[in-house]
């Protein structure tokens, strides 16, 4: 959005246009400018967002800012350099202005993970804990080292789940125009031609003719309708306790649930093994990674908490709330064995990872040519609806 800014640098006050997202970075950018500023308002979006589509200012790269920010402290820079190189570097306008409100925070005197936490839209609680954690030992480049490589792990599972659906997807858009077009084209044009001839027609045919001759005489009520479905529908799903409870259904199908199940567990160790290995206290961190579950696992894992503060061994408080499997189970009583819960839980999301990636190759072999069946089934019997007076006249002649 384009905000108009008053501002004043010295003894003289002057008006400002910018371009940001919302009201504080508008007046973050400006600050960072020199100016104090006196009062903010916004005159809506800019020509440039309304032409191009773009409504919303980039999304801060967080995973490009931790690799350049690794790369800068292994070459020799101190953190206030490092963040100033970024800074000097930055094209857009919203991630300037964030760097510069951490490097003006660092200028303050504030330790670098108090700068990240005054920016709570960008940087997580995670990502702060970890740096918070790093300033007590003193190995920023090896908390972010394992960062970088814990973003890299998720993507990588996100992405074959992306490029799995993707083909899916495709085939059901494609399958969908497909039968839209014969039921919003080609079936009515076949039930003018039917009624001019006042043949006896079979049931089936009949039904689909008289869709047919609906659109052909009220298509736009029909489209108004269609409409206004789709919107309700949009607008019910787009509710928290509606989706909540679509969710709760399909956690109860097995297979699909399972395989939720166990991606929600692999993202859960994952995330509390670089924690741990980053210096968090066990119980700490478990609080941190609750926000990732999903609700019914986060109940357990509230238990689980409360288990282990009592002095339960954490993998028979995992066991005894489902928060575990045959696998996992064994290598978290390794992991309290040999002191190394962190390196373990690590290992456990990487097996998961791994058979998540099983479940996904082996469900999209088996949706894609299901689809594919299901979508010519469709199409032939809407084309051999339409073709069967067709098939019937041509009998009776002979």
């Amino acid at each position: 959005m384009k905000f108009e800014l008053k501002v004043a640098q010295g003894e003289s006050i002057r008006s400002l246009a910018l371009e940001a997202s919302n009201v504080a970075q508008a007046r973050s950018i400006a600050e960072s400018q020199g100016f104090s500023v006196l009062a903010v308002r916004s005159v809506g979006l800019s020509f440039q967002q309304l032409f191009s589509g773009q409504l919303a200012a980039p999304k801060f790269n967080l995973m490009l800012f931790s690799q350049e920010l690794l790369a800068l402290l292994e070459s020799g820079l101190s953190l206030v350099e490092a963040i100033e190189a970024l800074a000097e570097k930055e094209q857009q306008a919203e991630s300037k202005a964030i760097l510069n409100q951490v490097m003006s925070a660092l200028y303050e005197g504030l330790p670098f993970s108090t700068a990240l936490e005054k920016v709570p839209q960008v940087f997580n609680p995670l990502y702060v804990a970890l740096i918070r954690s790093s300033e007590r030992t003193g190995d920023m480049a090896q908390a972010l080292a394992r960062h970088v490589t814990y973003q890299t792990q998720i993507d990588a599972v996100r992405k074959k789940i992306i490029s799995a659906s993707i083909y899916p997807a495709i085939l059901l858009v494609v399958g969908g125009l497909v039968v839209l077009f014969l039921l919003g084209y080609v079936v009515p044009k076949f039930s003018t031609i039917y009624e001019s001839t006042g043949a006896d027609l079979p049931w089936m045919s009949q039904m689909l003719l008289r869709w047919g001759r609906l659109l052909h005489e009220h298509g736009k009520e029909v489209l108004m309708v269609f409409s206004a479905v789709s919107t309700l529908l949009v607008f019910t799903l787009s509710r928290p306790s509606v989706r909540a409870a679509i969710m709760r259904k399909v956690w109860q199908i097995p297979a699909l649930g399972e395989a939720m199940r166990i991606y929600q567990l692999a993202r859960f160790y994952r995330t509390l093994g670089m924690l741990l290995r980053g210096g968090i206290p066990l119980v700490t961190a478990m609080g941190m990674v609750a926000s990732l579950l999903q609700p019914l696992l986060r109940t357990s894992l509230t238990k689980v908490i409360h288990d282990v503060r009592e002095g339960k061994p954490m993998s028979a408080a995992m066991e005894q709330h489902g928060m575990t499997t045959s696998i996992s189970i064994r290598m978290l009583r390794v992991g309290e064995r040999t002191g190394q819960m962190g390196d373990m839980m690590e290992r456990i999301g990487a097996f998961y990872d791994e058979e998540i990636g099983r479940k996904v190759e082996w469900f999209t072999k088996l949706l894609e040519p299901l689809l594919m069946i299901i979508i010519g089934l469709v199409v032939g019997l809407v084309v051999v609806l339409m073709y069967m007076p067709i098939f019937e006249l041509a009998g009776s002649i002979q």
